[in-house]
């Protein structure tokens, strides 16, 4: 179990890399969002490519930071129905909702979306718009995030069985370990 647990951590380490890098495409995509509204509003100027690059940074904010999310216990559940439970049965409501739905959902979408990925690399797909950038960008970030998605999940899952048996403790904010 302590390979396994290094892995875990590995992928934390991961996850918590890319989550905090990706905080900062926030201010880079409200400075890019201010400067375009102003170019647009105050000079009579506009670009496709600017609203473009918005939208392409506001799909790495959500997708690639979906696994630092999980990491820190952030995604939607029903607390008022989950928090009544003990943290076994927690661990147990965690341990088969990633295996049963988390696991197997990013894995339908990584499916889905490698070919179209590759299809837009390889035709150097360009967005119809005029002056509209290139789309392989904004596609490769839905196997990636998703990807990064189906690691937090196995990481968590190794964190539940852990806990179930006995070899660590989880915190109550957090999934991760107690320090």
């Amino acid at each position: 179990m302590k390979f396994l647990n290094a892995i875990a951590r590995a992928i934390d380490a991961v996850n918590e890399f890319i989550g905090r890098a990706v905080q900062w495409l926030v201010g880079v995509a409200t400075l890019i969002s201010a400067l375009n509204a102003l170019a647009r509003y105050g000079l009579g100027r506009s670009s496709n490519a600017w609203l473009e690059i918005q939208w392409y940074l506001f799909a790495a904010i959500i997708l690639l930071a979906a696994g630092y999310t999980l990491k820190h216990n952030g995604h939607v559940r029903i607390d008022v129905i989950f928090g009544r439970f003990s943290a076994r049965a927690q661990a147990w409501i965690d341990l088969f909702g990633t295996l049963l739905f988390l696991l197997p959902l990013c894995g339908l979408m990584v499916w889905f979306a490698v070919p179209g990925f590759l299809d837009s690399f390889q035709s150097g797909e360009v967005s119809p718009d005029a002056g509209g950038l290139i789309r392989w960008p904004v596609r490769l970030l839905i196997p990636l995030g998703f990807t990064l998605l189906a690691l937090q999940g196995v990481a968590e899952i190794i964190r539940r069985i852990a806990f179930l048996r006995g070899e660590i403790k989880l915190s109550h904010e957090s999934p991760r370990e107690e320090v």
